[in-house]
Order: C-alpha cells, then structure tokens, then sequence
C-alpha cells in the first residue's frame, strides 16, 4: 500500500510548496522509489481551462488532455514522467460530483453536508493514485494557505485521513516563511508559530516545517520552532532562497529532509540517491560558454507565470546547448510596422507565444514578417504559428485580408478557421482540442532533422487550425506543412526552407521538456539562435578591422 505525503503551506501564498513536492519528489525518486505528485486546488472553477493567465498563470495540459494547474508541469519537468487528469483536482470538481451523486440518488435521501459528503469525495481522491500498486509514495499539495476559507474542507480531510491511516503512512509537511526585519536584524518566528497553531487547531499536526528565509537559520532558531510547533529540531528545515528553483533539491537533501521522510514513514529500504545527471544539468546552467537573447512575444508577458513552461523548456535547452538564454518579454501591443526593427534588432531569436483573442494579433504578425524578412531565427507556437501562417498569406501570397476566423469571424481570407468538431460546442471549459496526438513528419525536413523521426505526438490545446483549402497556395509559394495529423490531415507544422531557421507548430513542445528531456525544438531553436548570434559578432569584428 502506497503512503501519503501532504504538503501544505502557511503565513502566505507563492512560497513554493509545489517546488518543495516536487524537490522531495525528486529526492525519493532518486532513492529508487516510486513516486508521483497531486495537486488539490481551492478555488471552485471546475478546472483552470477559462481561467484568464493574469489570474492563474497558464494552464497545463497533460498527455491525456486534462487542463489543470501550473505545479503540475513542475512535477513532470522535475520526475520526468506524466501526470494525468487523476493528479489535478478542484473545488469545483469535487461539488460538481458530489452534486451530480446527490441528483441521482446516491445518497438515499440524506442531507448532504461538508462533513461528511464532501471531505469523503475529498479523501477517495487523495488516496486515488495510490490503490494501484503503480506508486510507492504519493505527495499531496494543498493549494492556498491555512486559514482560508476555501482551504478548510482540505485540511479537514487531511485530519480525519491522520485518524484513519496508521502512523507509518502519512505524513504531514507544513511549508511556512521566517521573516527578516532589517532594521532589527532580526529573524521572526512568531508568524510560523500562528501558522502551525492554526493548523494545529483544525486537528492537522505537521511532522515537519519547511522554513523559507532570506537569511539562514541557526539552531537557536531551529529549537525554537520546534519547542513551539511541538515537531523534532531535526525535522526544522531551512529552505534558502535559490539562484534556481533546479537547486531546490540539492538543498533540501543537504537538509536531508530525503531522510527525515523515509525514517517517518518507515521505510528502511532505499538506496543513496542518484542525481548524475541533475548534477550535470547544473553545471551546465551555473557556468555557460555562451550568452544570446530570446525575444519572447506575447499578450501576457506582465505575469511571469503565463509563459511558464515556455520559459523552464527556454532553460532546459540553455543547458543542453551549455548557453545562457536571457528571455526578453515584448508585448505584442507594443509593436507596429515603425518600431519593429528598433525594437527586435538586438535579438538572436523569436519566439511568437500561445494565446486566444485579438489583442494584440497585429503586433505578432508584424513581429513574424520582420523575423522571415531578416532572416532571424524563428519559432511559433500554437497561436505564433498561425500568425505565421497568416503573415505569409498577406505578404507573400497577397490575401489581403488574410486572417484567423477567431478575430474576424466575416474573413475572406480565412487561412486559419475553426476546427470543424468545434463549430457546434458552446460550453467552453474542456471543450477544446485537448492533449497527444499523432504527428506524421516530411522527410528531409527540418522538422525532420530536429526530431529524427517520421512519427511523434505532442500535446495541443486549440480550436483553430490551418486550412487546408489554402495549402497547394502556400506550399506552391515555398511555405511547407512538413507535419501533419495522419487521421485528419491536421497541419501541425509549417516551415520555409528558404530561411536560415523558420518553424511553427500547432501544438505546445513547450509542455513536453523536462531537464533529463529537452524538448528537441527548443533545443534546435537556441543553437540555431546562437550561430546567429555568433555570426552577427564576427560580422561586427570584421567591421571592426576594417575601421
């Protein structure tokens, strides 16, 4: 039977409890053991699918086409292995079942309550993943705070599981901050101490504190908290601030925190861990032989975490090319056909982000046509390719009102429509083109070259596609579909072969790297970013000597 880690966190939001889950992840996965993480989220949208990014950040898409919450591409790109619909769980989805039960019958007629109908859905569905015999340890994050309302039904669950389970089999990790007053010089304890008492007061006691601090803690500090919060001094772990979050397991296993788990949950047999190749990606990153600049155009480039996987995927391929990549956000809005040049000339690459609406659609095309007409490295995704797309119809091919039918819905020239499935949907949560599917590749592409193979799958989350009533005009014109879906004729990838690096894709690679696994576009994009770079210098030194 698999045991439970349940990872929560207090004092305030954005600590990294999903850093933290998956560091620990890491470390026990290392130990030989099998492991996998979930994410229980408050908020009562049934999924994070119609959440805006400036709420949420993006969205996450796994493999069997469940949109769930950023975290979980923290999980996948930390174990390199996929997460599934079963890993992702709601507010919203557990009332929507609950309710759904109650208007069938299930419940014979009784009232339904928080206590026990909902913290019962809530427990079937910590100890899910864990009933199969596929996993040896389940780690649980708890999204929120304690203390939030919507947090309380979660913690009330973590309590009566503390009941039910034996000892050995769960165990609790509270994740909190050690404040610093600079003026007092001082480190605070008190604010972690009200958050283990809140929780404490619910019937959840943490078996160990996870202290995130600016300044590092001393074993007065350490036994303080631990007399306070009632948990041992050696399970009193510091958690420094990190140049990268990929250094958080290192961390935390100088901490050995690895250890203080397994010893708790009794587990005796584990061998020392194995991070080789996490060591060797580090090194990589920490001392690159290199250094080029990425513009990275958007609609939502204010948040961080709208472009998540597309910046971690940025640095998974960095390291694989032992290269800095310094990711310049632009928005989209910011660009028009006069400033265009002043704005991209300094970079070494393109990247044309996802993203739905037309706010800012005119910015990425004008974006596209000045990467395909000086020749610098190009790389759009999912909604970048269609701009691409779009921008060749209008400059090369000469449809004038070349457009998407997402922003023009009365288009002419529609080159980009609305999938024929999508046209009778109304409802918009989870109804798009969701998760892998197959893709057929062109041999002697360069879609060819990157990946090495005719066949692949990746993951998509659209409702728009190319059509395909314009494609004998674009590959006739030099713009090549060299990948395809095989069951619908999907195109999945453009490129023109005429251009130094030029590529798009319909689907998301972006979801797909992991640091034991680069995704191969990223891969290729940086180092085709880099000769450019390196040629723009030798450019300039020739220039130089000639002066």
């Amino acid at each position: 039977m698999a045991k439970y880690i349940f990872v929560t966190g207090g004092v305030t939001s954005s600590l990294g409890k999903g850093i933290i889950a998956a560091s620990l992840a890491k470390l026990l996965q290392a130990r030989g053991l099998r492991v996998t993480i979930q994410k229980f989220d408050p908020y009562i949208n049934v999924d994070p699918g119609t959440l805006n990014p400036y709420e949420h950040g993006e969205c996450y898409v796994t493999e069997d086409g469940a949109e769930t919450d950023l975290d979980l591409g923290h999980y996948e790109r930390f174990l390199n292995i996929y997460t599934s619909q079963a890993n992702n769980v709601t507010t919203g989805r557990i009332y929507q079942h609950v309710i759904n039960r109650e208007r069938e019958g299930a419940f014979l007629g009784k009232t339904v309550q928080v206590v026990p109908h909902i913290t019962d859905e809530i427990k079937r569905r910590m100890l899910l993943l864990g009933q199969n015999n596929q996993y040896d340890i389940v780690i649980t994050e708890l999204g929120g705070t304690v203390g939030d309302i919507e947090s309380l039904p979660y913690v009330e669950a973590v309590r009566q599981l503390q009941w039910e389970l034996p000892d050995e089999d769960l165990l609790v990790v509270h994740l909190t901050l050690i404040p610093y007053l600079k003026a007092a010089k001082e480190l605070k304890t008190k604010p972690t101490q009200h958050s283990v008492r809140m929780l404490s007061e619910n019937g959840v006691f943490p078996d160990v504190i996870v202290c995130r601090s600016e300044e590092p803690l001393n074993d007065d500090i350490k036994r303080k908290i631990a007399l306070f919060c009632n948990v041992k001094p050696e399970a009193v772990i510091e958690a420094p601030d990190a140049n990268t979050i990929y250094e958080v397991p290192l961390l935390m296993l100088n901490e050995q925190l690895d250890l203080i788990v397994l010893k708790k949950l009794n587990i005796t047999e584990f061998a020392e861990p194995d991070l080789t190749r996490w060591k060797g990606f580090l090194d990589k990153l920490k001392y690159p032989k290199a250094k080029i600049t990425i513009g990275l155009i958007g609609k939502y480039v204010e948040l961080q975490d709208a472009y998540k996987s597309i910046l971690e995927a940025f640095i998974h391929a960095g390291a694989m090319n032992e290269c800095k990549v310094q990711v310049v956000p632009i928005h989209s809005e910011s660009l028009t056909p006069e400033n265009v040049a002043e704005k991209l000339i300094n970079l070494d690459g393109l990247l044309v982000a996802p993203g739905f609406g037309h706010r800012g659609i005119e910015g990425k095309i004008t974006a596209v046509q000045f990467a395909r007409e000086t020749g610098l490295p190009f790389f759009g995704i999912c909604l970048g390719m269609q701009m691409a797309v779009i921008e060749f119809g209008r400059n090369i091919l000469g449809i004038k009102d070349a457009h998407s039918t997402e922003m023009q819905p009365d288009t002419e020239g529609a080159v980009i429509n609305m999938m024929e499935e999508q046209k009778k949907i109304t409802q918009k949560g989870g109804t798009m083109r969701l998760g892998a599917y197959p893709c057929t590749i062109k041999e002697g592409t360069l879609a060819h070259k990157i990946y090495g193979t005719t066949q692949i799958t990746e993951r998509h989350r659209h409702r728009y596609e190319f059509n395909n009533e314009y494609l004998e005009a674009y590959e006739g014109a030099g713009m090549v579909a060299s990948g395809r879906n095989p069951e619908t004729g999907l195109v999945e990838i453009v490129e023109l072969p005429n251009h130094p690096y030029f590529i798009g894709c319909q689907y998301h690679p972006e979801l797909k790297s992991t640091v034991e696994a680069p995704h191969p576009l990223f891969v290729h994009f940086v180092a085709a970013s880099r000769q450019f770079h390196d040629r723009k210098a030798q450019r300039a030194n020739k220039v130089n000597e000639a002066v």
